[in-house]
């Protein structure tokens, strides 16, 4: 078996190993499982059953990242987007009153034309126009994201109504234990410990519980609710959608537009922490990568819920030495055996997971050694990039500040060729759903 998997992941070729590869599975997994509970709670508020999409969400997690393994051989995993299911809810449902049935079918119809783009290779021409230096500071910028979600999360940075952040209360039990639990996995990981960012969280879990700071109230159901929301999407509705300046292809412009841009940074930026993009920048294997998360968001509409997309937290797991689909399988595995029992999926605290997002947030700023911070071609569109990312907490707006900038500047300085069409197509796309969609 371990030679099987050895030949199909590539698991020599890549320098890593079955262990390896099946720690950072569990490590993706504890990163990114808060979804099972986030994402139902999100959804529940447009009128879909709570459990029906608990298991939806671990459904369709479990195919795309398994899918992605197999198919594409990428330490990607995917689950529902995290901004997509709040459009789905607050405003195609809640503000413009589509029914959420309606909505799950733009969300399918949305998953065609993803599929249809990457037939005809429209989504690897919009991957490879993407000036090299932005490749770089998307890398930068989601570090960035990863290390500021993990802060939040542990109650280190706050919200303040006056400086927008603040220092948390580091007297509190959450942030010292997640302050403890960054310590010991920084530790272990300077002492090149094999999976020191997994027995890290583990770790600082156990004395969450120990000393009573973690607490979860899972609701018992029935195996009959876990259907619910399941092959409920009408297509036909959807696609007969209009009224109130409200037409079909302005939902699926933002389900396409923010997954599209959200996908492609985070594929940019986990490949290159993972050493997997080519010397000349180019992502081997790009199409079917794209072909998976295609199928993904297909696949999410008919379980029952919002668009599926590529997680930033995969960074967690090639952090812990994922370099292959293997990687992307385990997390898939995972979320499937979770699928019954998803209340239960956050009995790893934010206090233990926090930890992690913040040291990978680190070793992502690497690749900003790479970028010429001297030519102002590239300086300022690399900043926007990496500081849009953060700040708008946005993988997309990031990016979208970065390249119409860079755009710009191409333009502005005489520089543009015939083969920066794709670049200017792209900005005007940026500028055409900053100035329509702002709101999104």
């Amino acid at each position: 078996m371990q030679a099987w998997l050895d030949r199909y992941f590539g698991l020599t070729e890549k320098g890593t190993k079955v262990g390896t590869e099946v720690l950072a599975g569990f490590t993706t997994f504890l990163s990114m499982s808060y979804i099972v509970l986030v994402n139902p709670a999100i959804l529940s508020q447009a009128g879909l059953p709570i459990v029906a999409v608990a298991a939806a969400t671990c459904a369709s997690a479990a195919f795309a990242s398994i899918l992605m393994g197999l198919l594409a051989n990428y330490p990607l995993a995917l689950a529902p987007g995290m901004g997509l299911n709040a459009y789905f809810t607050f405003t195609v449902v809640k503000g413009m009153g589509v029914p959420w049935e309606t909505a799950l079918g733009c969300v399918f119809i949305s998953g065609i034309a993803f599929l249809l783009m990457t037939f005809v290779g429209i989504r690897q021409l919009i991957v490879n126009s993407i000036p090299r230096p932005l490749y770089s500071a998307v890398a930068g910028g989601i570090g960035l994201f990863i290390a500021f979600i993990g802060l939040k999360e542990a109650g280190v940075i706050v919200a303040h109504p006056a400086t927008t952040v603040s220092l948390g209360n580091l007297h509190s039990a959450t942030p010292l234990l997640a302050l403890f639990g960054l310590l010991v996995i920084a530790a272990l990981n300077a002492w090149r410990v094999q999976g020191a960012v997994l027995i890290g969280i583990l770790l600082t879990a156990a004395l969450a519980w120990m000393f009573g700071v973690a607490s979860f109230s899972p609701q018992p159901y029935n195996f009959s609710e876990l259907t619910e929301t399941a092959f409920k999407l009408d297509l036909s509705s959807a696609l007969h959608l209009g009224g109130n300046g409200f037409g079909i292809l302005e939902i699926i412009f933002v389900f396409l537009f923010v997954d599209l841009f959200d996908n492609v940074g985070t594929l940019v930026g986990v490949t290159k922490e993972a050493g997997l993009v080519k010397p000349d920048g180019t992502i081997p294997r790009l199409n079917r990568i794209l072909l998976s998360d295609s199928i993904a968001t297909i696949f999410g509409s008919f379980m029952g819920t919002s668009t599926v997309t590529s997680y930033v937290e995969s960074a967690t797991g090639v952090a812990a030495g994922g370099r292959s689909g293997l990687t992307a399988v385990v997390t898939g595995l995972l979320f499937l055996a979770v699928l019954f029992v998803a209340p239960y999926a956050q009995i790893i605290p934010a206090a233990a997971t926090a930890p992690a997002l913040i040291l990978v947030g680190s070793l992502m700023m690497a690749p900003l050694a790479e970028i010429d911070w001297k030519d102002p071609m590239v300086a300022l569109p690399c900043f926007l990039t990496l500081a849009g990312i953060p700040l708008t907490f946005s993988i997309a707006n990031g990016l979208a500040f970065g390249l119409t900038a860079y755009a710009l500047l191409k333009l502005l300085s005489g520089k543009a060729t015939k083969g920066d069409a794709m670049l200017f197509v792209l900005a005007a796309l940026f500028v055409f759903r900053f100035a329509y969609l702002s709101g999104e």
